[in-house]
């Protein structure tokens, strides 16, 4: 098993954290993370109401760890991931609280703009 890559917190960007959070899908994600304790990949087999493939997630939570946001650690069969929330704070203040706040706006929105879309389906031509 290969070891996991986590970041010194020099070496964290904000553009590696822009580009990490610029995927709706690794938002989603890392916005959970960071209301709870930490979550196994497992816990983000449906976001949004799509299902996510495990590889796809394997992926996500790859690109989160490297930029530095989340610390994954092996428990058994599953990856416990937990954010770096605070350790950002210290290197970037407001950055993460900023980012994670635009998230909740835009996500809210998104779900206004879809309860309030007319059903087509059945209307016939």
């Amino acid at each position: 098993m290969r070891p996991l890559i986590h970041p010194s917190i020099e070496d964290i960007t904000v553009e590696g954290i822009l580009h990490a959070l610029s995927d709706p899908v690794r938002a989603a994600i890392y916005a959970e993370l960071a209301v709870s304790s930490g979550a196994t990949c497992s816990n983000f087999l449906k976001i949004s109401d799509r299902d996510i493939p495990k590889s796809t997630l394997s992926q996500h939570f790859r690109a989160l760890r490297e930029a530095g946001l989340i610390r994954s650690e092996r428990q058994g069969v599953e990856m416990r991931n937990t954010t770096r929330c605070a350790e950002i704070e210290q290197r970037f203040p407001g950055l993460i609280i900023s980012i994670m706040k635009a998230h909740q706006i835009q996500a809210a929105e998104r779900l206004r703009s879809v309860k309030h879309k007319p059903n087509n389906k059945s209307r016939t031509g």
